[in-house]
């Protein structure tokens, strides 16, 4: 098919090509063996640094690409189509450094982000905790002020690029009586933090080598010129406003997804024989693989009007609940049916389709649920 994204450029496609070449050469060939270390290599992060992967919309005076949201899922599109779960470079590039390039002081960002962007750091944020996941409001992680520092304590689990971090947006109850204003957030640069301390690395379904972790904060002093925002009591809406563009790309990356897997499937059929035949001649075969090609086109189609609508600032929640929706629950529809189409080589993990299978399961759960993503489509009809 000959569709071209309203939103791609010829700068944006040597990009895309560059990363591709990249991801195949340097990641590809490591995922089996970081999947069975629950870990991808440290050096991996200065690799991708070096190629200009890492912060691509960042701009140039913070040491990042200079790009827009738009280089960004080039990046994260090439990585979900080359089947790597290890590499959380959304939540460093795409979520974190914009926490900091859109909240923070001129000071904090000349700080941190030349170093996110070199892989010299790596970022993440800690929300979720072990009981409080889509509900920030029940966090109990507290941060006191004492004197020129917040003291920080509590517990944070399911934390992407965790075991790795060096640089951590801790989502912390700065007034425990506020509710949803008593949320701020500070960011702790983990090297040589008294009272920090890193859990287990945790086995997924899926992702297996993706860095995902436990941490542990017990009387971490951390300097108060790390609050993100002029005030306390702001973090709610610091992380409300930054979702629509996180769920874009949770979008997107399912849709890349989908087209892999479209096209495994019909590389596989073309070749497969049964009962005398390509497994291709058969109308079931042909059918459902038209179907799966049908849904992968219309999501591209949607999330591709998203893009341009953020690309503009012009895309609001409910359009990108409705994009993290509709992208994920169908990602997760056409894998398995390119997964049965396959047959019993669908169940071994030596065929890239039984990785994406369970891979992608994590889209209608991440980035708030899709039940979540309902009650906001819902609150902007109703």
């Amino acid at each position: 098919m000959s569709y071209v994204s309203p939103w791609m450029t010829p700068e944006l496609e040597m990009l895309r090509d560059a990363a591709h070449r990249f991801f195949e050469a340097e990641f590809v060939p490591n995922e089996e063996r970081w999947a069975k270390d629950l870990l991808m290599d440290r050096d991996a992060w200065n690799k991708a640094g070096a190629m200009g992967l890492l912060c691509a919309s960042i701009p140039e005076e913070y040491g990042g690409g200079g790009g827009t949201l738009a280089h960004d899922i080039v990046v994260f599109s090439e990585q979900a189509r080359s089947i790597i779960g290890s590499f959380s470079n959304t939540v460093h590039s795409g979520i974190v450094a914009h926490y900091l390039l859109h909240y923070g002081t001129e000071e904090q960002k000349l700080r941190w982000l030349p170093k996110m962007a070199s892989g010299e750091y790596v970022g993440a944020i800690a929300m979720s905790e072990p009981d409080a996941g889509s509900d920030l409001q029940s966090i109990k992680t507290r941060a006191r002020r004492d004197g020129d520092a917040y003291v920080i304590d509590g517990a944070k689990t399911f934390i992407t690029n965790g075991y790795h971090a060096n640089l951590v947006c801790v989502v912390v109850k700065t007034d425990p009586g506020q509710g949803a204003k008593g949320i701020s957030i500070v960011v702790a640069e983990t090297d040589g933090l008294e009272g920090f301390r890193r859990g287990r690395v945790l086995e997924k379904m899926g992702n297996k080598g993706s860095d995902t972790a436990e941490l542990f904060f017990d009387g971490c002093r951390v300097p108060v010129e790390n609050l993100l925002g002029p005030t306390e009591g702001i973090g709610f809406s610091q992380l409300m406003a930054q979702l629509p563009v996180e769920r874009l790309y949770i979008a997107m990356n399912a849709v890349a997804q989908m087209e892999r897997a479209v096209a495994l499937t019909r590389d596989y059929v073309l070749s497969r024989r049964v009962f005398g035949k390509n497994l291709s001649e058969l109308q079931n075969t042909r059918f459902k693989l038209a179907e799966c090609q049908t849904e992968a086109t219309v999501a591209r189609a949607y999330v591709d009007n998203c893009v341009v609508q953020a690309l503009s600032g012009d895309l609001d929640n409910a359009g990108a609940a409705m994009a993290k929706l509709w992208a994920t629950q169908k990602c997760v529809e056409v894998v398995d049916r390119c997964l049965q189409m396959h047959g019993g080589n669908g169940f071994m993990m030596e065929y890239p389709i039984a990785r994406m299978y369970t891979n992608v399961r994590v889209g209608p759960i991440y980035g708030g649920s899709n039940e979540i993503m309902k009650e906001i489509i819902a609150r902007s009809l109703l």
